[in-house]
């Protein structure tokens, strides 16, 4: 049970921002492309790339504490499944290239979000 414990304490904040920065950016950029589902996909792959690599080397490095981080609060955090509405949606407004676009670079720069986060956390470790 205090594995659900640990990956309820990490989803709440991870939903919470994903929303927050989802209506910052509507507000601040408009809706014409998911800045939001971007900015949150990115960040996602940043962040668990940086933990991926990180976490283990700390001696309070548990299962608890990676189920907090990485299933709890960046399996709410991020959203591959709004990334894929958005996608269809750009579609079925016929804003193809668009969606071409958010699609292909969401992947790629989404792998080289991932790769800079464990070369941070290589970095911190020294």
């Amino acid at each position: 049970m205090n594995d659900v414990f640990a990956i309820a304490a990490g989803a709440v904040p991870g939903a919470l921002s994903r929303y927050h920065i989802t209506e910052w950016t509507k507000a601040k950029f408009g809706l014409r492309f998911p800045y939001g589902t971007f900015i949150i996909n990115l960040t996602g792959c940043l962040a668990i790339g940086f933990f991926w690599a990180i976490l283990p080397s700390f001696s309070f490095y548990s299962h608890s504490l990676d189920l907090m981080v990485r299933t709890g609060f960046l399996g709410a955090y991020t959203t591959f499944s709004t990334y894929s509405l958005d996608i269809l949606t750009l579609w079925r407004n016929q804003q193809n290239f668009l969606s071409l676009i958010f699609a292909v670079a969401s992947i790629i720069f989404g792998l080289i979000a991932v790769r800079i986060g464990a070369a941070i956390a290589q970095f911190f470790l020294g």
